[in-house]
């Protein structure tokens, strides 16, 4: 034994070939936290000592190679300042640099996901096997920084800038043959043949079949491109890496291509400085802290569904009543899980339709080559179209999916309610129709829910489970494990108009409405708020959701909260509802749409929409500038977020959080509407709301937000 800890451990295999093998105890997965760089430190250490080793591999007992570093240390690491977590990265790299300068050869056996600090570990090794099952990458940029650990410096050296670049930017893991191609590692093998294939290649260094110096060589020395052909590298990916990414909005590619630059003409140890440098101006970000918290909130709500889990049936079926394009979603979605489902309508032509969506959204997975044509088939086969009720006798989960009609509704499911087991849960998929007020039809109200998809179900992970008055916690927990189990993140919030996302998005048009009502410029309310950071801005959105839809859902709204949802004027939206404009279902709204190139509708100015909104603006107009713009939005937005904290619609701020980013677009760098006003501070928050309070309800602050700002306290003061 050369060395022997609760993370790493290093043995004596045959032929003086040693074995770093990480495998933290007690833990799911290896990743960098301070124990395991502190443990490394000290193996690198008994290695130097260690005069019969003749080379080495890396290996790793978990189904994950390495995680990467510790995201969970990060918060309290991140509040230092860019000096400190400069010396702290600094110093781990020290372990790092040893290692990779020991004398003798390495292979790095990847049997699993190695990311980040996990990949980092492998690019200080002079070889690299990967496993046909596993995948490698650099993803920190998503997270608002970039790799720390020598990431940046020996990926350039060893697959080149342009490649080194794309792999950071982006942060896309790569799968084996393409890691091959890039050179990211030196072979691909079966799973089981990993360990032996790593022993085997270092044998060959040891023998001098190759020339494992020259591998390390180019690592220490600068990257042998001469200046002309590194401003062509380094301009034709900034030109790539920009386009995609806003270096305002996500500021880390644009950070990891600045070191990048500094430190690609310098040897190693210097290299590695800039990089660390530039690692900490990065961390100290807002979006790295957005991004990180982002990531932690994640789990935190996907933890919040396991735990919800534990009480839930198991669903070996369900069933989608309604076959439009929604159920047709739906039925996609389970099936492509796995899991079979009944889709059941009253109208074959709405199960043509159905069946059409589920179909089209399969045939691009094949032409995407992400699927067979008989997987496609296995797929669709799990989708059973019917017209009767003859099939739910065994059927686990029934998901409502009719027309958003509350007398509808309410006759659909005490239908189905007597044709179905007791113990089958029944859950609607409203937008904003009360549960408890759904329930009051049924025999069983305790075993039913809401099941909220947002539209396109394929492509929006969020799933709302909402809970009425007499929702059982058995009927909860299996709507949540079947959100789950179809692909989604659930979050479950409580009964009340508009569950929590449209609760908190109709004030936000709201806003909108008065603020064209005083004059402003749809279309440039739109570049601001786009701008700012949201797919797309409220004019635009609203002709997606349809001028129908959002004309209903106000009323909802207005009925549950008049004193700030129902306003005393006729806003923009039900102005052009009433003159027939309903977005992109009839190609008018707040714009014109037309039929791009490939199909898809592309919005344009309308100079028609300017002439009818002259009808609902006041004759005094008013000017505004683009910070007026977020702040009247964005006010309203957070504060009915706070109100639902308040109100106990939703448990917790990274609940909420998550649920406005998945629901509805709140841009991800931001960290949504709570971590927002934590970082404007929450005195700096209040002192907008009282600069608002005048325009009414919706702009003045929760009584949460004074308490938290009076205490000193933060959403995420906990951290």
């Amino acid at each position: 034994m050369v060395y022997q800890g609760n993370r790493i451990t290093v043995t004596m295999l045959e032929d003086g070939i040693a074995n770093m093998h990480y495998n933290a105890e007690n833990e799911s997965v290896n990743k960098f936290d301070a124990e395991t760089n502190k443990q490394f430190g000290e193996a690198v250490t008994a290695l130097e000592k260690a005069d019969d080793v003749k080379g080495l591999i890396v290996t790793s007992g978990k189904g994950v190679f390495i995680a990467g570093a510790d995201i969970t240390e990060f918060v309290a690491s991140f509040k230092k300042s860019e000096s400190e977590i400069k010396d702290w990265v600094v110093h781990v790299n020290d372990a790092f640099n040893r290692f990779e300068d020991l004398p003798f050869p390495k292979v790095a056996a990847i049997n699993g996901a190695a990311m980040g600090g996990g990949c980092e570990m492998t690019l200080v090794c002079e070889y690299r096997v990967m496993s046909d099952k596993a995948i490698i990458g650099l993803p920190e940029t998503q997270l608002g920084i970039f790799p720390g650990f020598g990431g940046t410096v020996r990926s350039t050296r060893i697959i080149g800038i342009d490649n080194a670049l794309e792999l950071i930017a982006t942060g896309t893991p790569k799968k084996p043959l393409d890691a091959l191609k890039l050179g990211l590692v030196d072979a691909t093998v079966p799973a089981d043949d990993l360990q032996d294939a790593a022993i085997d290649l270092v044998k060959k260094c040891i023998s001098g079949e190759l020339d494992w110096q020259a591998k390390r060589e180019e690592k220490l020395a600068p990257v042998k491109l001469n200046q002309l052909e590194q401003a062509m590298a380094f301009n034709s990916a900034k030109g790539a890496i920009f386009a995609k990414a806003n270096p305002k909005q996500y500021p880390a590619p644009a950070l990891a291509i600045e070191a990048i630059e500094k430190h690609v003409n310098l040897p190693r140890d210097k290299a590695i400085e800039v990089e660390a440098a530039g690692f900490a101006k990065a961390a100290k970000t807002p979006q790295a802290e957005s991004l990180v918290g982002l990531f932690l909130n994640d789990q935190l709500v996907k933890k919040l569904a396991k735990k919800h889990s534990k009480l839930a049936h198991d669903i070996n079926e369900a069933a989608v009543l309604g076959a439009g394009i929604m159920g047709g979603g739906i039925a996609y979605q389970a099936a492509s899980k796995g899991l079979p489902i009944i889709m059941k309508d009253i109208k074959s032509e709405q199960l043509d339709l159905g069946m059409g969506e589920a179909s089209k959204l399969l045939g691009k997975m094949v032409e995407r080559k992400k699927m067979t044509p008989a997987k496609m088939g296995e797929t669709l086969s799990r989708i059973r179209p019917t017209l009767n009720y003859g099939d739910f006798s065994e059927t686990d989960i029934v998901i409502e999916a009719v027309v958003e009609n509350p007398n509808v509704k309410r006759a659909v499911l005490k239908e189905v309610e007597g044709l179905v087991k007791d113990d089958c849960i029944l859950a609607s998929n409203t937008s904003t129709i009360s549960i408890t007020f759904l329930a009051e039809a049924l025999e069983r109200p305790e075993n039913f829910v809401g099941m909220h998809f947002f539209n396109p179900v394929h492509r929006m992970p969020l799933v709302e489970v909402i809970r009425g008055e007499k929702s059982s916690e058995e009927a909860i927990a299996t709507t949540v494990a079947l959100a789950s189990k179809m692909g989604k993140v659930p979050v479950v919030v409580n009964d009340c108009p508009g569950f929590l996302v449209n609760r908190v998005l109709f004030p936000y048009f709201g806003a909108f409405d008065l603020l064209l009502k005083q004059g402003a410029d749809f279309a440039h309310v739109d570049k601001v708020m786009e701008k700012f950071g949201w797919p797309m801005g409220p004019a635009y959105l609203i002709d997606v959701v349809g001028l129908d839809t959002g004309v209903h859902g106000a009323e909802v709204m207005a009925d549950g909260f008049p004193d700030r949802m129902k306003p005393d004027y006729k806003g923009a939206i039900q102005h052009l509802y009433e003159n027939e404009r309903l977005g992109q279902k009839n190609g008018v709204g707040f714009y014109k749409y037309e039929t791009d190139k490939r199909g898809k509708p592309k919005k344009v100015a309308d100079e028609a929409t300017y002439e009818l909104l002259k009808a609902t603006t006041d004759s005094e107009k008013q000017e505004f500038d683009d910070q007026a713009i977020i702040d009247r939005t964005m006010l309203a937005f957070c504060n009915e977020t706070v109100r639902c904290l308040e109100d106990n619609i939703v448990s917790t701020p990274a609940e909420a959080d998550m649920a406005m980013i998945m629901g509805v677009g709140f841009p991800p760098f931001r960290g949504g509407p709570c971590r927002y006003i934590d970082q404007m501070g929450l005195d700096n928050y209040l002192a907008l709301c009282e600069k608002y309070a005048h325009l009414g309800k919706a702009y003045e602050a929760p009584q949460k937000i004074r308490d938290m700002a009076a205490a000193g306290e933060t959403f995420y003061s906990v951290e």
